[in-house]
């Protein structure tokens, strides 16, 4: 009957636990202008880090994130 009980409120209390964090403050609208960030250097870069206000008033930028490229998932 313990693990009955057990099994019960481990069940239960689960998905409580299993939530992410809470949504993000930030709401972009279409036209804003983006937050600033920095992409640590790689190899294709000269390993240079680089930071998008770097592109500010001189060019477009576009991001495309891949979460799954070159994974097997």
């Amino acid at each position: 009957m313990k693990i009955l009980g057990f099994l019960t409120l481990a069940l239960t209390a689960a998905p409580a636990f299993a939530q992410g964090p809470p949504p993000s403050k930030l709401t972009l609208k279409e036209g804003d202008m983006a937050p600033d960030f920095t992409i640590t250097g790689r190899m294709n870069t000269g390993g240079k880090d680089i930071k998008l206000s770097d592109f500010r008033g001189k060019k477009n930028v576009i991001l495309a994130f891949f979460p799954a490229a070159f994974t097997g998932g």
